[in-house]
């Protein structure tokens, strides 16, 4: 079991909040209006509880659950807050088109996250590349990509508790990628698959060679 709390209060926070309970972990919502986080802790029910904005978290992993352009602002105002947590990105940051990103340069939000966050906090980039609905009632991979491995490894373990699989793709580095990934899953859903019913995966093959 994991102690969770989630920063922000719309679908995706409801959704994670939701298999999170399901999957035997604690919850505590925190949002700006707090009678929303409340409303939200409320709705979602299971003990879930609701934080001060700006306030220590009482989670070990505090997803944040806003879009691109709040991430780094909020982890900067939470600021020593965080110390010693495992802060989780799940942030995409598409363009106006939805076929690239907004930053330029090999960086990304968990990136830039990381530099706003404190000494002893962990950023971990992870559930990016899964659509919302598909996440609430799906058991897709989880790409998983941070600099600490404990964190990845309570991060991984999460993943588990929801009923889906974490897969390492390396350091924090590799969340520009992932954030790529992301834009992917949006094109194939316009094109290839014509629908957004699927989630990135990977399937192990058994390849023999011929002698």
């Amino acid at each position: 079991m994991s102690s969770i709390s989630i920063i922000g209060t719309g679908n995706t926070a409801r959704t994670i909040g939701a298999r999170a309970l399901a999957g035997g972990n604690t919850v505590e919502v925190m949002g700006r209006d707090r009678d929303k986080a409340a409303a939200l802790a409320g709705a979602l029910g299971g003990g879930a509880t609701t934080g001060e904005w700006g306030a220590a978290p009482t989670g070990d992993i505090v997803i944040v659950a806003l879009l691109h352009d709040g991430v780094v602002p909020a982890v900067a105002h939470y600021g020593d807050a965080l110390a010693g947590k495992v802060v989780v990105d799940i942030s995409n940051p598409f363009n106006a088109a939805f076929d690239g990103l907004v930053h330029r340069g090999e960086t990304s939000v968990a990136q830039e996250a990381a530099k706003a966050a404190p000494a002893g906090a962990a950023v971990v980039k992870a559930f990016n590349t899964v659509f919302r609905h598909v996440l609430e009632s799906g058991s897709p991979d989880v790409f998983v990509a941070g600099d600490d491995a404990r964190a990845k490894a309570a991060v991984a373990a999460f993943v588990e508790s929801l009923g889906m699989r974490p897969l390492d793709v390396g350091g924090l580095r590799m969340a520009h990628w992932l954030e790529g990934a992301g834009v992917i899953t949006v094109g194939l859903a316009n094109h290839g698959v014509g629908n957004a019913d699927f989630a990135l995966g990977v399937t192990a093959l058994s390849v023999r060679g011929d002698g």
